[in-house]
């Protein structure tokens, strides 16, 4: 079987990753953070967000999710997201472990992106003691279905949640595949975000992610609660090194840049080469495809592995290290279905 298009997450580190860990892996070096390597790291992070933000890194982009949300919303509080997105659909109720009992409240919308109608209906929601009320919105950048946000989008969700008072976190797993497809970073804490995961693992890193957190107010023992969470890494710099590698060397751009490119041509090829049509848009790293069973198990028995996501199509997902080649032997199984 051939995990290709399984997901960001079956390639391997991109190389400036890898030697990123190399190089952090020299000499002796301050623990918990305290090293040169992570403050290079979160100041690499900083400057493309341009805000004075603290940064942590964690191992995981659940954990990272979770922690985020629990500092917005208390235990008798809930989370408005899509019901599509990361945290309601893959975290095997990670926010309410973390969050002590914190709920989410899924809306809906097209591609994953939160329909502002269907959001603001949420916001009018009376306040009733017997379920949990609204205290933060969280939106993905780019989405499950590969959508990415423009700024006006995102103004017109958190505008109206920050003026219900409600506190807003961005899932940025996929976001530097958002960032080169023409979202500019720096709108994020200008538009109100107060915690963004930064993420690292899908753009060719480790198994890292960055906590940003812009509001320094929730930022009162954050140590602490990452400790408790088994988030404070000893040796952190192993977490940073492969990010540091990455975002100094800019791959954490290219690479995901790379990846939107060849989910572009695989689109292309599909719509030219098959019978199938494609379900979502294809503005970022993900290509999903309106399949029979028949055909997807066909493809599975090829040797691709591609999964039947939430809405019943099939996704495709590149990576930095997803080749030309690879993309043209897809397309030609792809077009032996029909």
């Amino acid at each position: 079987m051939r995990y290709d298009f399984g997901s960001d997450n079956t390639a391997g580190m991109a190389p400036d990753a890898l030697n990123g860990l190399i190089a952090a892996n020299s000499g002796f070096a301050r623990a918990y953070g305290a090293d040169e390597i992570t403050a290079r790291a979160a100041d690499q992070i900083r400057q493309r967000l341009d805000a004075d933000a603290e940064v942590r890194f964690v191992f995981s982009g659940t954990a990272a999710n979770a922690i985020a949300v629990s500092m917005l919303a208390q235990p008798y509080e809930a989370v408005l997201t899509h019901h599509a997105a990361h945290i309601c659909t893959d975290e095997t109720g990670a926010p309410g472990f973390f969050g002590h009992g914190v709920g989410l409240i899924g809306l809906p919308g097209y591609s994953g992106k939160i329909d502002a109608v269907a959001l603001r209906a949420a916001l009018d929601e009376p306040v009733v003691g017997h379920r949990q009320p609204a205290a933060a919105l969280s939106v993905t950048q780019a989405t499950e279905y590969g959508a990415v946000y423009s700024e006006e989008e995102l103004r017109h969700l958190i505008e109206p949640a920050r003026q219900a008072g409600l506190g807003v976190h961005m899932d940025g797993a996929r976001l530097a595949n958002a960032a080169t497809a023409g979202f500019d970073l720096k709108d994020i804490p200008r538009l109100g975000v107060d915690v963004l995961v930064f993420g690292g693992a899908k753009a060719g890193a480790n198994c890292a992610e960055a906590l940003v957190i812009f509001n320094k107010s929730l930022t009162r023992r954050i140590d602490n609660r990452l400790k408790q969470a088994g988030q404070t890494a000893s040796k952190a710099r192993f977490l940073a090194g492969p990010m540091l590698g990455l975002l100094e060397s800019n791959a954490w751009e290219t690479g995901a840049a790379h990846a939107n490119l060849m989910a572009q041509r695989l689109a292309d090829g599909i719509e030219e080469r098959s019978a199938f049509v494609l379900a979502h848009p294809v503005e970022s790293n993900a290509v999903f495809v309106r399949m029979p069973d028949e055909a997807h198990q066909r493809l599975n028995a090829l040797g691709w592995a591609c999964y039947q996501f939430d809405d019943g199509s099939v996704r495709f997902v590149c990576s930095w290290a997803t080749t030309e080649g690879a993309v043209d032997e897809l397309l030609e199984a792809i077009a032996s279905l029909n």
